[in-house]
C-alpha cells in the first residue's frame, strides 16, 4: 500500500447494556480510543469501532422488570452510552447495536452459511447455564456449583437447540496461534485458553435457544434465537458491510488490526471467533488484546460493597485529561491495575499539576520577564545541559513509538515523563535567573528559552493520544497554531519553533493543585453512594418527593460521642488560591482555635465576625490548603443554598449543644 494510505481498524467490544457504565468499561474504551488516535497522528486511515451487545435473555428479563419493551430499554441505555463517550471524548467511528436491522440480516445470512457448509447441526443441550454471563458450562467446568466466570448461581437447562462443530478447527486453531506468536497478547492469555479449553478436548457450542424469542431467529426455524457469540462476535464484520449489498468498508479494513476485550471475554474472542472466521474462510483478526481489570483495595467494584467509581463524577470535578492520564498511567494495560483515591489525587497534584502544568507555568512567565514573550530563535549560546535535554527527548520518541506499537500506554506515560522531569531539572541546572542578571549571559538565557519551549512542543504532540485539550492548551499557551501538534514537528530537537513567536501574557495553570484530604474525602464520599441506573434515578426522585430521605441509623452512644460547642467568630478571612474555604478564628470560651470551611461561596469573612456558631469540638484536626483546621462549622444546605445553623446569642461560648 505504498501510494495509499494504510489502514488501522480498532474495536472495543459491544457492551452489554445491564446497566450504568462504571470506569471498567470507560478504561476499555478509553485505550482503544488512545490507540486510534495514536495510528492517526501517525497518518493511518483508522476505523474505530464500538457499541452494544443488545440481544439476551437477561436483556428481555431486565426490561420487563423495568416494565418496558426491550428495544426502549437498550435503546435507553445506548443512549446515556453515546453521552458517556460524548463526555470522554471518544473519536469512534461506528456505534453498532446489535439490534439494528444492517447487523440482524448480516447474522442471519452468516447462521445460514454455516448451516449449508455442515459446521451446524441440531441435537438437546443439557448443561448448567448462567444467565448474567450468558455462557453454558459442564459440571467439571463450575467452580463450587457457580460459575466460574462470576461466581454466581447457575441452573440446569435441557432444550432443543443448534451446535456449531467447534472440534472440527480445534487443530487448525492451534496451529494458527503457533504461527502468529502475537495474536494473543499478553502471552499469558494464550497459554490459558490453550491449557485450559482446548487441550482438554473443545467442546461443541450450543449457538441457539428456544427459552426465550428477544434475539434474531434462526433462518427456517423462528422457534430458535440465535445465540449471543455467533450473534455479538460477528459486529465486527457487519458494521462493515460484510454480505451486505456494499462491502467497501469491509474490503477496506478488514482483518481487524486489534480486538481490545476484557480478560473476562478472551475465550469468546480467540477460540470461537477465530473459527468462525475459519468457518466463513475469512482471514483472522491480526492481534486480539485482553487487558485486566480495575480493582479497589478491597477487590472487585460492587455496589454492595460500596465502592462503585463512575467516570462522570472524576471527569466533572477533575477535568478529562486528568481522568483520561491516571487510568493509562496508573494501570499496566494488560495486567490488573487498583483505583484508590489517593492515588489518583497524587497522580493529578505530582505528575499533572507539579511536574507538567509547573513546567509550562515557569516556562510561559520566564520567557516574558526576560524576552518581552517572545521565544528567542537568534544569538543564541549553548550552555553544558543542552546536548543532554535533547539527547533525553530524541530517546523518549523512539521510546515512545516502540510502546505504542505494544499498547504498553503506562510505559509510554513513564518514559514521557522523564522527559518532563528533565526539563524540570534542566531549569534548575541552568538557573535562568542567574544568567538574567549578565548581559554577557543573554545568548545562553535565549538558548535556555528556546529549549523550554521546544522541549514542552515536543511532549505537547506526545499526549495527544492520551490527553484530547491539555496538548491544545499547551500549544496556545506557547504561541504556536495547530500546525505544530503534526508528529513530523517533533522529529527534530531544537530548531522548530520559528522567529517572532510570542507566548501568551499570562499563563492559565493547566491543572490546578488539588487539596489532598478535601478531595479524597469528596471521592470516598461518592463510591458510597453508587451512581445509580436511569430508571433507579427517576425512580429515586419520585421517592424523594414523597417519602422522608433515607437516612441510616445511629444509637445514642453514637451520638453521645460528638461534642457540639457554642464558639463566636472573633476573625475572618479568605485562603489564598483557595475559592470555596474561609479561615475563621473562633472562641470557644475555654479556648481560642483555628476552622477551615469551605462556605466562601455563601458568606464574606466581614459579615461572620462576631456571629454565634456551632463548632464540632472533637473533631480530628486536618490540614486544608495547608491550614490547619481545629473543627467543624455546622450548616446546612438545600437547593445549592447553604446557611450557619443559627444558635441563640444568650447562650455562652462554650455551652455544649445537646
Amino acid at each position: 500500500m505504498s501510494e495509499q494510505q494504510k489502514t488501522f481498524y480498532i474495536t472495543t467490544p459491544i457492551y452489554y447494556p445491564s446497566g450504568k457504565f462504571h470506569i471498567g468499561t470507560a478504561y476499555t474504551t478509553v485505550a482503544s480510543d488512545t490507540i486510534a488516535r495514536y495510528k492517526r497522528l501517525r497518518g493511518y486511515d483508522v476505523r474505530f469501532l464500538t457499541g452494544m451487545d443488545e440481544h439476551g435473555q437477561k436483556i428481555q428479563e431486565k426490561a420487563a422488570e423495568a416494565g418496558k419493551h426491550p428495544q426502549d430499554y437498550v435503546n435507553e441505555i445506548a443512549d446515556a452510552a453515546k453521552k458517556l463517550w460524548a463526555l470522554m471524548d471518544i473519536s469512534y467511528d461506528d456505534f453498532i447495536q446489535t439490534t439494528q436491522e444492517r447487523h440482524t440480516k448480516a447474522v442471519e445470512k452468516i447462521f445460514q452459511k454455516f448451516l449449508d457448509n455442515g459446521d451446524i447441526y441440531k441435537g438437546e443441550y443439557e448443561g448448567w447455564y448462567c444467565t448474567p454471563c450468558e455462557s453454558f458450562f459442564t459440571e467439571t467446568q463450575l467452580v463450587d456449583g457457580n460459575c466460574p466466570d462470576c461466581g454466581r448461581p447457575v441452573h440446569k437447562v435441557k432444550e432443543e437447540s443448534y451446535f456449531f462443530n467447534m472440534k472440527k478447527y480445534a487443530d487448525r486453531l492451534l496451529a494458527y496461534y503457533e504461527e502468529n506468536l502475537e495474536f494473543i497478547e499478553p502471552e499469558s492469555r494464550k497459554n490459558e485458553m490453550i491449557n485450559n479449553f482446548i487441550k482438554p478436548g473443545l467442546e461443541d457450542l450450543s449457538v441457539s435457544r428456544t427459552s426465550f424469542d428477544w434475539g434474531i431467529k434462526v433462518p427456517g426455524d423462528p422457534k430458535h434465537v440465535i445465540y449471543v457469540w455467533v450473534d455479538a462476535l460477528t459486529n465486527y464484520i457487519t458494521s462493515l458491510g460484510y454480505l451486505s449489498d456494499d462491502e467497501t468498508l469491509f474490503n477496506k479494513y478488514w482483518p481487524a488490526d486489534v480486538h481490545v476485550v476484557g480478560k473476562d471475554i478472551v475465550r469468546f474472542h480467540t477460540i470461537y471467533w477465530p473459527i468462525f472466521l475459519m468457518a466463513l474462510d475469512l482471514p483472522l483478526p491480526k492481534k486480539v488484546f485482553a487487558h485486566g481489570f480495575i480493582m479497589m483495595k478491597d477487590g472487585k467494584m460492587s455496589k454492595s460493597k460500596g465502592n462503585v467509581i463512575y467516570p462522570e463524577m472524576l471527569i466533572e470535578r477533575y477535568g478529562l485529561d486528568a481522568t483520561r492520564y491516571f487510568l493509562l498511567r496508573e494501570l499496566p494495560f494488560g495486567s490488573d491495575g487498583v483505583f484508590s483515591p489517593e492515588s489518583f489525587i497524587e497522580r493529578t497534584n505530582f505528575d499533572l499539576a507539579n511536574d507538567l502544568g509547573n513546567l509550562l507555568n515557569r516556562t510561559i512567565s520566564m520567557i516574558n520577564k526576560y524576552f518581552d514573550g517572545i521565544i528567542p530563535t537568534e544569538n543564541l549560546q549553548p550552555t553544558e545541559f543542552d546536548a543532554a535535554l535533547k539527547e533525553q527527548a530524541e530517546s523518549v520518541r523512539i521510546k515512545y513509538e516502540e510502546s505504542m506499537e505494544k499498547m504498553q500506554f503506562s510505559v509510554v506515560l513513564a518514559d514521557l515523563w522523564t522527559l518532563v522531569s528533565r526539563t524540570n531539572k534542566y531549569i534548575d541546572e541552568t538557573q535562568p535567573w542567574v544568567l538574567a542578571k549578565e548581559e554577557a549571559d543573554k545568548p545562553k538565557l535565549g538558548a535556555v528559552m528556546r529549549n523550554l519551549a521546544e522541549s514542552l512542543h515536543q511532549i505537547a504532540v506526545m499526549l495527544q493520544p492520551f490527553m484530547t485539550t491539555t496538548p491544545k492548551r499547551m500549544i496556545d499557551q506557547l504561541g504556536l497554531d495547530d500546525k505544530f501538534l503534526a508528529w513530523d514537528t517533533i522529529e527534530t530537537f531544537g530548531n522548530t519553533i520559528p522567529a517572532n513567536i510570542k507566548v501568551v501574557e499570562k499563563g492559565i495553570p493547566i491543572f490546578p493543585r488539588l487539596e489532598n484530604e478535601v478531595e479524597i474525602a469528596y471521592i470516598r464520599e461518592e463510591m458510597r453512594g453508587s451512581v445509580k441506573t436511569p430508571q433507579e434515578e427517576e425512580t429515586n426522585k419520585v421517592a424523594k418527593s414523597n417519602e422522608h430521605p433515607d437516612i441510616p441509623e445511629i444509637t445514642i452512644d453514637d451520638f453521645m460521642k460528638i461534642d457540639l460547642r457554642v464558639a463566636t467568630v472573633t476573625a475572618c478571612e479568605t485562603v489564598p488560591k483557595a475559592d470555596k474555604l474561609l479561615k475563621l478564628q473562633v472562641d470557644l470560651g475555654y479556648e481560642q482555635r483555628q476552622v477551615v470551611s469551605g462556605i466562601a461561596k455563601f458568606y464574606n469573612p466581614d459579615e461572620l465576625i462576631g456571629q454565634k456558631v456551632i463548632v464540632v469540638a472533637n473533631l480530628k484536626p486536618v490540614k486544608l490548603r495547608g491550614e490547619l483546621s481545629q473543627g467543624m462549622i455546622l450548616a446546612g444546605e438545600k437547593d445549592g443554598i447553604l446557611k450557619l445553623a443559627s444558635v441563640d446569642p444568650k447562650l455562652e461560648n462554650g455551652a455544649k449543644v445537646k
